[in-house]
């Protein structure tokens, strides 16, 4: 062979290397995709949402009678048996005088003693006039209506001087009585009593103070009857029925603790979320069913996330959730065979938030995209990200 065959020999060669790189260049390269293989599990459709511990039988003890609430001397945690003095009533302080004012009370009660004294004045010279009316007309030298005139004017002088006398009572007791202590001039308390047995579980007011008739002054209750309420959206609380298992979470201990929904109210509420959106909301009542010892620590108004458990299954076929799309009425999915997606319509069970039941169309092993992108078509060459 000589060296011209050589040249179009190496010539052609690289020609046809160059021609199969750009071919090469113009194939559609394979897409990148995320896969996982279908596989059998438990399976689990809840409802989670964030619930309140609250004492089952709350008594709210108020004041019966606006007065002077002395120091409650009990604190948050005690105990208290029915019947125990809870709290204790004076009547209301007298207004409390300032310089001015006690002052001019000073003077009303000089100007009232004086008024007094010459109403008494008045009355007993009614009197003694009327001792000698009644001796003339005894005598026959003056009429009987002359006598009834003088007898009217006599009790009128009398119910005057009565009359400024009380003024001056009412005076002097303004002054007397002003900033004391009603028990040291003979006033009554009154004595609020715990209605039952049990735990002080909030102290509404502790310093001593003037109160209204009405206001709420203990909390009590029994720490061992907790039962915890949950505003769940009224599109779930339909789901929920009496006697749904219920997992509590979150609650500050090692184990979740285990419930059973009780009550399911009747009547819903508008709550507004933190985004501001308008949410019909319901209360959902549930007792904690775990034995005490585990959550003893549990308080009043303890926050914990709730999970209502409306559907498990334990041996259950089931792919990610983010790998299903509509086709027409039903449900497809792609699936990874000889290296080409291939679309795959199924049939769905029970689906949550991450996972959903594969009924019929897949078998176990079968590796699902699970996140399909637009660019992954029916039989397009994709390669499994590592």
């Amino acid at each position: 062979m000589n060296a011209q065959t050589r040249r179009r020999i190496f010539v052609i060669g690289v020609g046809a290397i160059v021609i199969i790189a750009v071919i090469y260049g113009f194939l559609p390269k394979p897409v990148a995709i995320d896969a996982a293989p279908a596989k059998r599990g438990p399976l689990r459709v809840t409802v989670e949402e964030e619930g309140r511990t609250r004492v089952k039988d709350r008594f709210v003890v108020s004041a019966p009678v606006a007065g002077y609430l002395r120091r409650i001397d009990l604190e948050a945690g005690d105990r208290v048996v029915k019947g125990q003095k809870a709290a204790q009533l004076e009547p209301l302080r007298s207004t409390f005088l300032d310089p001015r004012s006690h002052a001019e009370a000073e003077a009303t009660i000089r100007a009232a003693r004086e008024k007094a004294r010459a109403a008494a004045a008045d009355a007993e010279y009614a009197r003694e006039r009327e001792t000698r009316m009644k001796k003339l007309a005894t005598d026959g030298y003056i009429a009987k209506d002359d006598l009834d005139q003088v007898v009217t004017e006599a009790k009128k002088a009398e119910a005057a001087a009565t009359a400024a006398k009380a003024d001056l009572e009412r005076a002097e007791a303004s002054l007397r009585y002003s900033a004391t202590d009603p028990v040291s001039i003979g006033g009554k308390s009154v004595i609020v009593r715990a209605p039952v047995s049990g735990s002080v579980l909030r102290l509404y007011r502790e310093s001593e103070g003037v109160i209204n008739s009405g206001d709420p002054l203990i909390d009590i209750g029994d720490p061992r009857g907790l039962e915890v309420k949950v505003e769940v959206l009224s599109a779930d609380a339909v789901k929920i029925k009496k006697g749904t298992a219920v997992l509590f979470e979150r609650w500050g201990g090692e184990k979740p603790l285990e419930g059973r929904v009780r009550v399911i109210e009747p009547a819903g509420f508008t709550k507004i979320s933190s985004l501001g959106v308008e949410e019909q909301r319901v209360n959902v009542i549930v007792d904690i069913t775990s034995p005490f010892e585990l959550w003893q620590k549990l308080g009043d108004s303890y926050r914990l996330d709730t999970t209502f458990v409306l559907w498990e299954g334990k041996d259950v076929l089931q792919v990610p959730s983010s790998a299903l799309f509509r086709k027409g009425e039903g449900w497809a999915l792609f699936i990874v065979e000889n290296g080409r997606a291939r679309m795959t319509e199924v049939e769905l069970g029970k689906r949550n938030g991450l996972s959903a039941e594969i009924v019929k169309g897949l078998s176990e092993d079968m590796m699902v995209i699970t996140n399909p992108e637009d660019n992954v078509k029916d039989g397009v060459r994709v390669s499994i990200r590592k």
